[in-house]
């Protein structure tokens, strides 16, 4: 009789992983030393469409922060709350309303402006305008309250003390513009949907890293990434050190 033993393959760490994941990392820190043309021009996009967008934001939400937070009318309270509310607003909602808006058949279709970086900086605008809004007029309306009685007393009144708020709440609102960078630069749900991430016109990193990694092109979606952290880095680090710097002068 031949006794017949069972045997077990012992199977060794899968290298071809590691591999894949080192090749791709190389690759991608080849594309960052080298300046590749196709993620030079993603990068740039991304930053003209959010910059643009922290812009406009800030120019409507720091007078409409400031507004609600100084001024009395009926309502104030209300708005201030939908203000608070819409910090926290899908970012496909808001692509898909700003989608129908224009669509052929929307009220501004017939600018022709969907799947275009116009619409994209649409989009990135309606997010980020509430949150430097609400955080403006948070700041304002301690800032007032606390100075109140000192800026009437010399004859100020709401309209004349804001340069002198603005001015003194200057580091909390270049925190509150940061935030609203922050969350433009790192959306991808509202600018996929207006945007349509066409090759070489409405490509940006987020949406581009999206697509990289589904087409299964690690290389190009990990040097993005790498630009992306280090941009999300940056703007932390910034927030921190106006943060320090505003405790430095009240100390």
């Amino acid at each position: 009789m031949v006794e017949v033993h069972d045997t077990k393959t012992v199977k060794g760490p899968d290298t071809n992983n590691m591999n894949d994941f080192s090749e791709s990392i190389n690759a991608a820190l080849n594309l960052l030393i080298s300046f590749d043309s196709d993620l030079m021009e993603i990068v740039g996009l991304s930053l003209h469409v959010s910059l643009a967008a922290i812009f406009i934001a800030s120019i409507i939400g720091l007078p409409l922060g400031a507004a609600i937070a100084l001024f009395r009318f009926p309502g104030r309270r209300f708005f201030a709350v939908i203000l608070n509310a819409l910090m926290g607003l899908p970012p496909v909602v808001v692509g898909l309303i700003v989608y129908l808006s224009l669509s052929r058949s929307g009220p501004f279709g017939v600018f022709g402006l969907l799947y275009s970086p116009t619409a994209m900086i649409i989009a990135q605008v309606v997010l980020v305008t509430p949150i430097i809004a609400a955080l403006t007029r948070q700041v304002i309306e301690d800032l007032w309250l606390e100075y109140k009685d000192q800026l009437l007393s010399l004859g100020a009144n709401p309209v004349s003390a804001l340069p002198t708020l603005l001015w003194d709440g200057r580091f909390s609102l270049v925190t509150a513009i940061l935030a609203g960078f922050g969350r433009a630069s790192a959306e991808v749900g509202a600018v996929m949907i207006v945007g349509g991430n066409i090759d070489h016109m409405t490509r940006v990193m987020t949406t581009a890293i999206a697509l990289e990694v589904s087409k299964g092109d690690l290389a190009l979606a990990l040097g993005l990434g790498i630009i992306l952290l280090s941009l999300s880095l940056g703007v932390n680090g910034a927030v921190y050190a106006v943060k320090e710097a505003a405790i430095r002068r009240h100390a």
